[in-house]
């Protein structure tokens, strides 16, 4: 007889239900978890002492040199050239007075000589009608004398006609000498009234032979072309030989005493050099105004070889504005660009060189500046004396490229947060490190004392 297997299937659930006993009294007998206290972690930032010093306003513009004098040689005279200076090329340096062209002098040679015999002519009619008006004043005296005798005869002879001691044919005949010699005095007085209209006229036309004597003089000087300064060649348009019309334009030179540079600047950053945009309309070249903004000025050009600077001299502001770059062209010049020539090293400042040109402007004394990336949308970061952040609403006075002059908000002595701290959160716990180099550069930059970028 066999035995059932259903009975035994029980068995298998006594251990599981021991097993979760078990883990049921395992889970009451563990410990709970402890809780430990909230710790703050300070975060490490680069910090630095808000100094008060003198304020440098600097800008940077950018130009091309310009000679300052442009001479062209225009042709005054018609004429056939017969000379050309054997070094008379473009790019050449001649000095001033050098005789560079020579039109052919031969008719306005004749041209002054028959000038000068003109004038000589009309002299002698001159001299002959001074000379004239003497002897018919002279002959006047005569003939009124003569007059006088007549007149007496006359009165005479009248008298002797009443008289009946001369006959009337007499009488007839002294009257009629009478009237003969008066005729002569009044032909001596019209001849002599004529002699003033011709010496006017006679010195009308010697004032025009005398200027045209000058005319004739100018005209020949004008056949030899000559350098009015020392100059570098820029164009020449002549030939020897050639046949030259007035008017046309042979030479080009560029002056070498002084070079000018319009460089172009930020509006923005001209009003900070000229602190007033009144200023910044008026600053056109007069003296006054010029020592009124007290501006300074360096050139440099940049190079592979290195950096070379010349220092320049704050002439006047550009008449117009460029209202496509919004930028203002503020002139400086620079006196002997071709002196302490190097070659390979430091070449002249000539035409057409791009450059770099720094202004500063007067210093502003006991200005509270912070390094330009210490803004933060019109605030910067403070620790107070806890260590802890502050961030301080501020108002910049003059905003440089590299620092900020604050007018309002802070007063020099606190320390600013150069970190760039994101998030930002008021009160947070910082671990400062003081930044002497930011420190020291912040400094520079203000008193400009740092190159030129």
């Amino acid at each position: 007889m066999s035995i059932s297997p259903k009975p035994r299937r029980w068995l298998i659930l006594i251990p599981l239900a021991l097993g979760a006993a078990g883990l049921m009294m395992l889970a009451k007998s563990r410990p709970l978890p402890q809780q430990a206290p909230a710790t703050e972690s300070a975060r490490p930032v680069r910090v630095l002492e808000v100094p008060r010093t003198q304020v440098v306003p600097r800008a940077i513009g950018h130009g091309y040199v310009q000679p300052y004098r442009v001479w062209e040689a225009v042709v005054e005279v018609t004429g056939k050239l017969i000379y050309r200076h054997p070094e008379l090329n473009k790019g050449a340096l001649l000095q001033a007075g050098t005789e560079i062209l020579r039109i052919d002098p031969t008719d306005y040679e004749l041209a002054l000589q028959r000038a000068k015999t003109d004038l000589a002519s009309t002299r002698a009619q001159l001299d002959e009608n001074a000379q004239r008006e003497r002897n018919t004043r002279a002959s006047l005296r005569i003939e009124q004398d003569a007059l006088a005798l007549s007149e007496k005869e006359f009165a005479r002879k009248a008298n002797l006609v009443k008289q009946g001691t001369v006959s009337r044919s007499d009488y007839d005949q002294e009257q009629r000498s009478l009237l003969g010699q008066r005729q002569s005095v009044q032909g001596q007085t019209n001849a002599l009234n004529l002699i003033p209209a011709e010496r006017a006229l006679l010195q009308a036309q010697l004032a025009r032979q005398e200027a045209q004597l000058e005319t004739a003089k100018r005209d020949l000087e004008r056949t030899v072309i000559s350098l009015p300064f020392t100059a570098r060649i820029a164009k020449v348009n002549a030939d020897e030989r050639q046949f030259v019309r007035q008017g046309e334009i042979l030479v080009e030179a560029d002056g070498i005493s002084r070079a000018e540079i319009d460089a172009q600047i930020p509006l923005q950053r001209a009003r900070a050099l000229v602190r007033s945009e009144q200023m910044l309309d008026t600053a056109q070249g007069d003296e006054s105004v010029r020592q009124t903004l007290g501006l300074s000025a360096k050139v440099w050009l940049r190079g592979d070889a290195g950096d070379v600077s010349w220092d320049a001299r704050f002439s006047r502001v550009s008449d117009t504005l460029d209202p496509k770059t919004r930028t203002v062209g503020f002139i400086v010049e620079v006196d002997k660009p071709y002196a302490d020539v190097v070659p390979g090293i430091r070449p002249p400042l000539v035409k057409g060189f791009f450059v770099d040109v720094e202004l500063k402007g007067k210093p502003l004394p006991n200005r509270v500046v912070v390094p330009r990336l210490a803004l933060h949308a019109g605030n910067v970061y403070l620790m107070d004396e806890n260590k802890r952040l502050r961030i301080q609403p501020v108002e910049a006075e003059l905003l440089e490229s590299t620092f900020a002059v604050i007018a309002d908000g802070l007063s020099g002595g606190e320390t600013l947060v150069l970190s760039d701290l994101s998030p930002a959160i008021e009160g947070m716990l910082l671990a400062p490190q003081t930044d002497d180099d930011a420190s020291m550069r912040l400094l520079a930059d203000a008193n400009a004392a740092g190159e030129a970028p």
